[in-house]
């Protein structure tokens, strides 16, 4: 669920395709995005093991430790595009504000966090070129952690 009000529009990342831009502003540490449908999870093998493997990995998002959704129906939240330099921060499946937001704004997130651990997404990062390969769940919730804490005691 996202809980700004916002827009699907093409994204201004060179690549991308759709975005998701918020409708209006949002301030520093506020939630963006909170999970609201997840009917079942996923191990990477079970992922990589349904009828269309290629579709399902391309719709697959970690959650905790090695458990993903699938979302082949896209729900808005897919159009949240990579950053290195994310202005959404991934945590346990909610998105933070990682500093004010501004109306109009693209929201991206780092999707290290998303994928398998040392698995690569399918394409570079459109900024650096640089190879966009999946933290390790440890890594992922330490960083996460104290970003989160960072953001919140500002």
């Amino acid at each position: 669920m996202i809980l700004p009000r916002y827009r699907i529009a093409p994204s201004r990342i060179p690549g991308a395709g759709q975005g998701l831009y918020l409708e209006e502003p949002v301030a520093r540490g506020r939630i963006v995005v909170a999970p609201d449908a997840i009917p079942a999870t996923f191990g990477w093998d079970e992922v990589r093991a349904q009828p269309d493997p290629s579709a399902a990995m391309a719709a697959a998002v970690r959650w905790f430790e090695d458990r993903y959704t699938i979302s082949l129906d896209w729900p808005d939240e897919c159009y949240l595009n990579h950053s290195f330099e994310p202005n959404g921060l991934w945590h346990l499946g909610f998105v933070f504000a990682a500093r004010d937001l501004e109306a109009g704004e693209e929201l991206t997130v780092d999707y290290r966090h998303l994928l398998p651990e040392g698995e690569p997404e399918a394409f570079r990062d459109a900024a650096t070129g640089r190879e966009i390969i999946g933290f390790s769940w440890a890594e992922s919730l330490a960083s996460s952690t104290r970003a989160l804490a960072a953001l919140q005691a500002a």
